[in-house]
């Protein structure tokens, strides 16, 4: 079984284009993965649902606005766990080097073990999915759908940003430069294509804002690009469609409560 996805041999079976279920055209597979990662994201099984997105966007031609947000779920999950993880972890072996706990403890030398694999799913989970959107994605988006392209760009930026996180060094750097050019090309197109309450232009300013805050630790430049896309929004609200009126509110909700905290932090460094 392979270390890096679990079950790894149920998602072959539940995903493989060569397997006999999957007979019929080229559009009859893709409605087949299409139907199989649904089915695997209701059962939760996210390593099984990677499987089945992955070889969907394989299969060449674009993304609906369903099957990029099936991707980014399938992705989330299976990263999200995993940076929840090594956070743990890295909390865990911070506390013991503070009490001055030798790195041979017993303690120490588990949280590293379990760190260091988090850290390899990471890089490759991430890696998996920057190829695929490089490779697969932007090529049917650039130049042609603002909102996919936008998406896909936020999506780049964002794993760079997961990617910043558990690296050191050069490699951190690299990462993170990466990671805010893939926010700049989003943004830049956003801002030009797309209205300031469409939920794809402020799911990448809440990400953005974000970025600026816990990677690049500068407080300042998060509150002016949360706050710039608020109040970008705020002004539209009103004449928002019933269907994404509820998307939109919910991020600016978010964004809100950021400002909220980052700004009261700033002004308790600025007490102290």
């Amino acid at each position: 079984m392979d270390s890096r996805i679990p079950g790894k041999n149920l998602a072959n079976s539940l995903c493989n284009t060569e397997d006999k279920t999957m007979a019929g055209s080229a559009d009859e597979k893709r409605q087949t993965l299409l139907l199989r990662t649904k089915v695997a994201e209701q059962a939760e099984m996210y390593e099984d649902m990677v499987k089945c997105v992955k070889e969907l966007a394989e299969t060449g031609g674009k993304l609906s606005l369903e099957e990029r947000n099936l991707l980014s779920a399938a992705y989330k999950n299976v990263v999200g766990s995993r940076r929840a993880a090594w956070r743990v972890v890295t909390a865990m072996d911070q506390k013991k080097a503070e009490q001055e706990v030798d790195v041979s403890d017993s303690g120490r030398q588990a949280a590293k073990w379990l760190r260091e694999k988090m850290v390899t799913d990471l890089k490759e989970f991430c890696g998996d999915v920057l190829t695929l959107i490089d490779k697969f994605l932007l090529p049917t988006a650039e130049n042609q759908e603002a909102e996919a392209e936008v998406f896909y760009h936020k999506m780049k930026g964002d794993y760079y940003r997961y990617l910043t996180e558990i690296s050191e060094g050069d490699e951190r750097e690299d990462m993170l430069t990466k990671a805010k050019e893939s926010y700049e090309k989003a943004y830049a197109k956003a801002t030009t294509d797309l209205t300031p309450t469409h939920p794809v232009r402020l799911g990448l300013a809440l990400n953005w804002s974000v970025f600026h805050y816990e990677i690049r630790k500068d407080g300042k430049e998060a509150c002016r690009v949360a706050n710039d896309a608020f109040n970008a929004a705020l002004s539209g609200l009103d004449n928002l469609p019933e269907d994404s009126h509820k998307d939109s509110t919910v991020i600016m909700q978010l964004i809100r409560d950021n400002i909220t905290l980052w700004t009261s932090e700033q002004e308790d460094k600025g007490e102290n």
